[in-house]
């Protein structure tokens, strides 16, 4: 990790990160972190491990972001994203391992895109 310092909040989000095999709500990370700091440094921390391209960030369905780990089957070029996936049911959310080319639109330059796919996860199906 480059310019962000490991403090005891920063090692505290990083291990909730790596320890989970899903995304993560920023909602859920601030409730569960309440006691150890406050929203504001929660946000603070996402952000900087963002920049640092640690974890990644995408708004799910109900308009909360989510955090998830950032893999390497991620492609660092602007034209491709991979999606993620919304249980119904469950509200587990992923990313899929799946590269997605954006067009080029003619008169556009895009810098982002936010693709969620939902449905029912395997457990819910089960």
């Amino acid at each position: 990790m480059g310019v962000v310092r490991k403090t005891k909040s920063v090692k505290l989000i990083l291990e909730a990160v790596e320890n989970s095999n899903q995304a993560l709500s920023v909602v859920e990370l601030v409730k569960r972190f309440e006691n150890n700091m406050n929203k504001t440094t929660v946000y603070r921390i996402l952000e900087r491990l963002e920049e640092e391209k640690v974890l990644h960030s995408f708004t799910g369905q109900n308009g909360l972001k989510w955090v998830a780990k950032y893999q390497d089957y991620f492609s660092s070029e602007k034209t491709h994203i991979h999606p993620h996936f919304q249980c119904q049911n469950c509200g587990k959310s992923e990313c899929l391992a799946i590269n997605i080319p954006i067009p080029n639109v003619p008169d556009y330059h895009i810098d982002s895109a936010n693709l969620i796919l939902s449905g029912h996860c395997s457990s819910c199906m089960s």
